[in-house]
């Protein structure tokens, strides 16, 4: 009996370290970016702009301030979501009928790679392309522009 429950740790051990794993991975980096959005405000960003953009000007700071605020939460509990079950089939992404599976960001700005030696290809001359604050909203600052 005893070597009948070693054995099946021992295979279910193997079983768990020798599948992949590109399903999970997928899942918990959606998560985490999904959460992100507790910092980043994307959603709401892009509310207020396409509100402005086709309701009304006066409306944005209202309207789409509550329905931005409304789908960033929204994100958030996908992505919380997301995170806690990310161990666990199905890794399609959820809730998309509501939600793209990627963060959005506003039309007026989408950030690119931060500027660090990382991320550049011609670090050996000292500097490189990228944005230099791309976390913060209305930095568009970048080097190579």
């Amino acid at each position: 009996m005893r070597n009948t429950f070693s054995l099946l740790i021992v295979a279910t051990v193997a079983g768990l370290l020798t599948s992949g794993c590109a399903g999970p991975e997928r899942k918990l980096g959606r998560g985490l970016s999904n959460f992100g959005e507790i910092t980043r405000w994307g959603e709401m960003r892009r509310e207020m702009e396409q509100t402005a953009l086709f309701d009304s000007p006066d409306q944005a700071y209202t309207t789409g301030a509550v329905r931005g605020f409304n789908r960033s939460m929204a994100r958030i509990g996908v992505g919380l979501y997301e995170i806690v079950t990310s161990p666990f089939p199905s890794y399609d992404p959820v809730f998309t009928n509501y939600l793209e599976p990627e963060p959005v960001y506003p039309d007026n700005f989408k950030p690119g790679l931060i500027a660090v030696p990382g991320f550049g290809t011609d670090t050996s001359l000292g500097f490189s392309g990228g944005e230099v604050a791309p976390m913060f909203p209305n930095s568009r600052f970048r080097i190579f522009d």
